[in-house]
């Protein structure tokens, strides 16, 4: 049950980050920690529940992960590029 405690504390912790984080570095991390999260707790109920096809799952989730934050830090790097800031209040322009 204490692995639930730990998870659950990180995901919040995560969140946290997200809703304060003005930074898009910060935000990017704080969305990697929730997956983490989320990801430790999907190999923790399959280990309890002896299903093997768990770990399959967290690597498929871990995979989605590093492709999602290899997108965000693209666009991270082209919003800097085009208007050179990287805070999330500062970028409310959407051009083409």
């Amino acid at each position: 049950m204490s692995i639930v405690v730990v998870t659950a504390g990180l995901f919040c912790l995560g969140l946290y980050g997200v809703l304060t984080r003005r930074d898009l570095v910060g935000v990017l991390a704080s969305v990697e920690l929730i997956l983490g999260a989320a990801n430790v707790q999907l190999v923790a109920f399959g280990a309890a529940a002896r299903q093997p096809d768990s770990q399959a799952l967290a690597l498929f989730v871990l995979v989605i992960a590093a492709a999602e934050a290899a997108v965000g830090l693209a666009l991270l790097l082209a919003a800097v590029r085009r208007t050179g800031r990287s805070r999330v209040d500062e970028l409310t322009e959407v051009e083409g």
